[in-house]
């Protein structure tokens, strides 16, 4: 071990149920390869990413809590995160909302084209 506590859930799966069900398993890589796949599942159940590394490719932790933190960011607010996206960069407004509604919601609003407006993260 690596002495480090685990704060999220990993299901033990011995006789390969779970993984079989949800075609975990690399193509190609034998039915004996570590399940290599992630899913990110949401408190309503709902599956909001799936990530499949190939055996010999370690996973991302860092992505993988980036992901966390931009999913749990768009919950509370109508924006998209852009590429490369950490918490407390800028963020994007919804296209759906106009841009008088996104100036009093965030302050703040740059707009670049309509549908491309840039606010501080909420």
């Amino acid at each position: 071990m690596s002495g480090t506590d685990l704060n999220f859930p990993i299901i033990a799966d011995p006789d390969r149920s779970v993984c079989e069900l949800y075609d975990m398993i690399h193509p190609g890589e034998g039915d004996t390869s570590t399940v290599r796949s992630v899913f990110i599942i949401d408190p309503n159940d709902k599956v909001r990413l799936t990530l499949t590394y190939p055996k010999s490719v370690g996973r991302n932790f860092d992505e993988i809590l980036r992901v966390i933190d931009a999913l749990q960011l768009i919950d509370r607010a109508p924006v998209s995160t852009p590429v490369d996206w950490r918490p407390g960069d800028r963020v994007i407004v919804s296209p759906m909302m106009s841009t008088e509604d996104a100036k009093a919601k965030f302050g703040q609003v740059e707009e670049v084209k309509p549908y491309l407006r840039w606010t501080a993260q909420p």
